[in-house]
């Protein structure tokens, strides 16, 4: 077993409640990554614990810096969440979009008098922007690309956030196609860098940021993310 599947089964073995259920049951063939994060809004559910606590800080600290040293003024991140974790970004213009229309709802209920911000409800399937009507100096996807079960929703998803870019884009997710039995069904891990060489020849990977929360300095609380940064070169 490789080193990237030793650590997901470990973080997943210590779901002692909720791992077991999965590997009764698998992943279920009609599993749709849509549908399961609008339940999980409507139930009242949130973000997850990557949105909360010293990694939604660690997140912030890394993306404000960035923002800050860069001169970006205006962000578009592609699956904004709950809005928790907006709440520690300093952004000069922000687009939140996300497939829940809950979630959406949550954001505009939060930051209605904001006027730095908007948000969108954005279903891949049915988002074609040839006019770029959104455009940022930055786009973002934080905790998003390992809950693309779908080949096609992730396929799709990866085209908008780097076609909506005009400088920078930023990845925070894993980056590894091991995935270990009994994982969480909306769950999958892609090595999402090979993507990436492959279809958008006009960037290039400029930093790798490893977290300092990792699973190997933390194996209960740590995460498997890290932060890919993107520059367009053409």
């Amino acid at each position: 077993m490789s080193n990237p599947e030793k650590s997901i089964y470990k973080q997943e073995g210590l779901r002692r409640v909720v791992a077991p259920f999965y590997r009764m049951l698998g992943r279920s063939r009609n599993f749709n990554s849509k549908a399961y994060w609008e339940q999980r809004y409507e139930r009242g559910g949130n973000s997850g614990g990557g949105s909360y606590g010293r990694l939604a800080v660690y997140k912030a600290e890394f993306l404000n810096e960035f923002a800050k040293n860069n001169d970006v003024t205006s962000v578009i991140e592609f699956g904004s969440g709950d809005g928790a974790q907006l709440k520690l970004f300093n952004f000069r213009r922000y687009i939140g979009l996300d497939v829940s229309k809950t979630s959406i709802g949550l954001c505009i209920d939060q930051y209605a008098d904001d006027k730095s911000k908007s948000f969108y409800v954005y279903d891949p399937e049915y988002f074609l922007d040839n006019q770029r009507l959104f455009v940022g100096d930055l786009t973002m996807s934080l905790d998003v690309i390992y809950h693309l079960i779908e080949d096609s929703v992730f396929d799709k998803y990866m085209r908008d956030l780097f076609a909506a870019s005009d400088k920078y884009v930023i990845i925070y997710a894993s980056n590894t196609d091991q995935n270990a039995r009994g994982q969480a069904q909306h769950v999958r891990h892609r090595r999402f860098s090979d993507w990436v060489e492959t279809n958008q020849k006009n960037w290039k990977l400029i930093e790798q940021a490893k977290n300092k929360y990792s699973l190997e300095t933390d194996p209960i609380d740590g995460t498997f993310a890290d932060f890919y940064v993107y520059q367009r070169i053409q």
